[in-house]
């Protein structure tokens, strides 16, 4: 912390110890309540969990949306390659240009994906410095507001989407339907 030349003369000159150690002390209350402040955040938690998350989720993302859009494009090849027949080709191929073009949006989509997790990447190498630069301790416990998102999440879905995939594969949940 700098003072300015007239703030450090006055004090210098008319200031007791007494008065000294009060705005140390004040010093030390706010760099306290500072540090608590730091923790509600759960830097750590953030650095750990929530971000890493995020990036797998869009990665994810991005991922199924490439290989939607590649199943769809190879459908659509394999339809064009059908048989003439009467009227049948002109109405699919009409069909088939308008799915080509909707499939853009992957493209599109990737992109900017990728610009939130290159953001996100620097979000959560900032805030791991700054977390290591005041030694920031997350809130000892879970909020009460995360455990409760936590526990609405888990009940409505039922384990939601997998990460690489389905956590069941396929054949075993088309046995308990057979």
């Amino acid at each position: 912390m700098r003072l300015t030349a007239a703030a450090r003369d006055g004090r210098s000159q008319g200031s007791s110890p007494s008065a000294m150690v009060k705005e140390l002390l004040d010093i030390a209350e706010y760099i306290s309540s500072l540090r608590d402040a730091i923790a509600l955040l759960r830097a750590n938690e953030l650095t750990r969990d929530r971000l890493p998350m995020v990036h797998e989720e869009l990665s994810e993302v991005v991922a199924a949306t490439a290989g939607a859009t590649n199943s769809i494009m190879t459908t659509a090849e394999a339809i064009l390659a059908l048989p003439e027949g009467r009227g049948y080709r002109d109405a699919v191929e009409a069909k088939i240009y308008d799915i080509f073009e909707a499939c853009t949006f992957q493209d599109i989509t990737g992109q900017r994906i990728a610009k939130v997790a290159e953001a996100m990447s620097q979000l959560e190498g900032r805030l791991a410095r700054f977390s290591a630069a005041v030694k920031a301790r997350d809130a000892a416990g879970i909020d009460e507001t995360e455990a409760d998102r936590r526990k609405r999440n888990e009940s409505l879905l039922l384990n939601g989407p997998q990460m690489g995939g389905p956590a069941t594969a396929q054949d075993a949940i088309d046995a308990l339907f057979a």
